[in-house]
């Protein structure tokens, strides 16, 4: 599923928007903004079986990635209720990729 499709529920899977909404929850430490607002999670792909999960970072150094890429695991692991897996997606993050008006809280205007 892209980072675009908001709603797919097939029997017993959560949709793409429950998953989302539960990854809220983890928030950037430094910046003190969630994965989702940021723009960090690149892909969610949603199984009746599995999800895998490709999630980038503010910078590929970030002190708190290990953490915040397993707090994402963890919590779509425990939302969907199946085994998931996390691929670390080394791209150039920019404050673009957030999500409209959240730039507003760190002093952006995007």
């Amino acid at each position: 599923m892209s980072d675009n499709t908001t709603t797919n529920s097939v029997s017993g899977v959560k949709s793409e928007a429950e998953v989302r909404e539960a990854l809220r929850q983890v928030v950037d430490p430094e910046i003190g903004l969630d994965v989702i607002a940021l723009g960090l999670i690149k892909e969610l792909d949603l199984q009746p079986d599995k999800s895998h999960v490709r999630m980038m970072l503010t910078t590929p150094f970030c002190p708190y990635g290990p953490q915040m890429l397993e707090q994402t695991r963890r919590n779509v692991q425990e939302t969907t209720g199946v085994p998931t897996t996390i691929e670390f997606v080394n791209e150039i993050w920019d404050p673009s990729m957030m999500e409209e008006g959240a730039g507003q809280d760190w002093g952006l205007f995007y």
